[in-house]
């Protein structure tokens, strides 16, 4: 007997999601997880969702039964700004990408990424003129993109960071107005301001991009940045080069994932240590206690405490906030509930990493959680799950544990606004303009 999903009534969902349901969203989901328990279908005109937040449902939408699920809307619209990359691809090609782009991550380049991640932390540090006040969230942008730039690009981006940062950001601002019946029109009506801003800020990008992929193509050099290793690339079990189409679509979704996510979770971080002094004087602690020089695997396996802040920062603030799903098929997930055909299945991070029966006190920040071995598969998936589990996780944690580790030894964070920072929920999950913070020298 099939189990009944209960949920609000699709006038109240009407009237909470508004005009603009993807901004409401968290609120919404957050509200109706309340109210109904962990698995909550709920429909807008034409559209049935469920929202997912038992880890073995879960687990059958990123491993058991994932076959029988494809890209959402959501995943749809984003094609828009990254075409066929990892982030929206549907199987095979997917999958043969996977193969192609894989050897970047390798734990020998991650190892030479480090080296760069470490080099640019430390220019940053050197070049503040502290105490300084600073927008943390604009700061974290520029660094990671310069970061992004080399180990991704072998570039400097330095020139373009503020063109690429500008781009980017109009195309995370235009997303929630592509989703939906009328964002596939207002896609079609170039003379509207928000379809010329992600026109223009798409084309910005696309010029960058192919640009570094002609001057790359033209070399004889063999770089070891993840563009070289795209361009020179082979599918060994197929035998297919990558075009240009396909490596600016891949090159974009690894700096979109490269750049955009660490700045947010390094931003969210520091936020939340200027407001948990305790735990920023523990990490102050670990980071006076190592050494910055050597090895940076060696170094980011010893920032234990470090990556549990990260691992904290990002439970209660997770960069990949949401992820949709569409049934292919008629299914049955764990529980017996059943799924039709053409459902959006979500999951929230940002509302799964806060319940209550997986996390005692959901809401304090408490990096040594992550002490107790208490939180089951699928409940903690900042990085998704399954086969389409984000192929540059490595590389987030390692590049935010070493720049995390490398600003700490030389500055508090402290903030300057309200202790209340308003998100804007876009494509990830970003604050609501800027959140400055005043940087105060350590003397050690």
């Amino acid at each position: 007997m099939s189990a009944t999903i209960p949920g609000p009534s699709r006038w109240e969902t009407f009237t909470k999601l508004g005009a603009q349901p993807f901004l409401r969203l968290p609120t919404f989901l957050a509200e109706m997880t309340d109210r109904y328990g962990a698995i909550v279908a709920f429909e807008l005109p034409l559209r049935r969702f469920v929202l997912l937040n038992d880890p073995a449902q879960i687990k059958d939408v990123f491993v058991t039964q994932q076959h029988s699920f494809g890209r959402s809307e959501g995943g749809r619209a984003l094609r828009r700004l990254l075409g066929s990359g990892l982030l929206t691809s549907e199987e095979p090609h997917h999958r043969q990408m996977r193969r192609i782009v894989q050897p970047a991550f390798h734990r020998e380049r991650i190892a030479a990424y480090g080296r760069t991640m470490l080099a640019h932390a430390a220019a940053w540090a050197a070049e503040q003129r502290a105490p300084t006040q600073i927008d943390v969230h604009a700061e974290m942008s520029e660094l990671t993109l310069r970061i992004a730039g080399e180990t991704l690009f072998g570039v400097d981006a330095g020139p373009k960071a503020e063109a690429v940062r500008g781009a980017l950001r109009a195309t995370m601002e235009s997303y929630p107005l592509g989703l939906g019946p009328m964002g596939r029109v207002r896609s079609m009506l170039h003379f509207l301001p928000s379809t010329r801003r992600f026109t223009d800020a798409r084309s910005a990008l696309d010029e960058i991009i192919y640009a570094m992929i002609a001057q790359r193509r033209a070399s004889s050099e063999v770089g070891s940045d993840a563009l070289s290793l795209l361009i020179a690339a082979e599918d060994a079990e197929e035998g297919i080069h990558p075009s240009d189409e396909q490596v600016r679509d891949e090159a974009l979704t690894l700096f979109l994932a490269g750049h955009e996510t660490t700045a947010n979770a390094l931003l969210w971080t520091w936020y939340q240590l200027a407001q948990n002094p305790d735990a920023e004087a523990k990490l102050h602690a670990e980071v006076d206690g190592v050494s910055l020089d050597g090895d940076p695997i060696e170094l980011f396996l010893a920032l234990e405490y470090t990556r549990r802040v990260i691992r904290e920062s990002m439970r209660l603030y997770p960069p990949a906030w949401i992820v949709g799903r569409e049934a292919h098929e008629d299914l049955t997930l764990a529980g017996g509930f059943n799924i039709t055909a053409g459902t959006t299945v979500f999951i929230c991070p940002l509302v799964l990493h806060r319940r209550i029966e997986f996390y005692p006190d959901p809401l304090r920040f408490d990096p040594d959680r992550w002490l107790r071995d208490d939180v089951p598969p699928f409940a903690y998936v900042p990085f998704g799950g399954g086969a389409r589990r984000c192929i540059g996780e490595e590389f987030a944690w390692t590049e935010s544990a070493l720049v995390l580790a490398t600003l700490a030894r030389s500055f508090r964070f402290a903030l300057e606004g309200p202790p209340n920072v308003e998100l804007a929920p876009l494509v990830t999950l970003r604050p609501k303009g800027a959140v400055p913070m005043r940087l105060i020298p350590r003397s050690l």
